[in-house]
């Protein structure tokens, strides 16, 4: 009975599959959104001033970050959880190996460079913007670079226990 019961939640690893795919499918619609967006910024080149030309390469630029972390999240969460890849055609050598620690800081430091970026964004157009809606952005901000800080620094201490 346990044998089976052990197997039964081994194999279940094989559900999370539903999830990335769901996570590919989601990029890809992502991808067809920043097409669009490009698309959009390419016919106002000649329009935009300068102000309005860097606030929408920085939403490009957000972009992207969304995508690699979405990226990063599918092929991390798979070979973590699910099974690793086959490296023999050479394909997947630049992953190198995130076990979840290095996982969370690095999701964590995607995080705070997508606020940084959303932050820049709102600084660069504070005129639409209340007093109050800049604090608690900026309070927002804070709050994940202290939170990835602290994850770094609790990662640190774990890998000096396991030395």
């Amino acid at each position: 009975m346990e044998l089976i019961v052990e197997r039964i939640i081994l194999s279940s690893r094989w559900l999370l599959v539903i999830f990335y795919l769901g996570l590919v499918a989601a990029l890809a619609l992502y991808g067809f959104s920043f097409v669009y967006k490009l698309i959009k910024v390419a016919g106002m080149v000649f329009v935009y001033d300068d102000a309005q030309m860097i606030l929408a390469m920085l939403g490009l630029i957000d972009a992207a970050l969304v995508a690699s972390l979405i990226v990063m999240v599918m092929i991390s969460g798979y070979e973590n959880f699910v099974s690793r890849f086959d490296e023999g055609d050479g394909e997947v050598s630049f992953l190198g190996k995130l076990d979840s620690g290095s996982l969370k800081i690095k999701v964590a430091s995607s995080i705070v460079a997508i606020s940084s970026i959303h932050l820049l964004q709102i600084f660069l157009n504070t005129k639409q913007y209340t007093s109050d809606q800049l604090m608690w952005a900026t309070i927002m901000h804070i709050a994940f670079v202290v939170s990835a800080l602290m994850l770094g620094y609790l990662e640190q201490i774990m890998n000096s226990l396991k030395k």
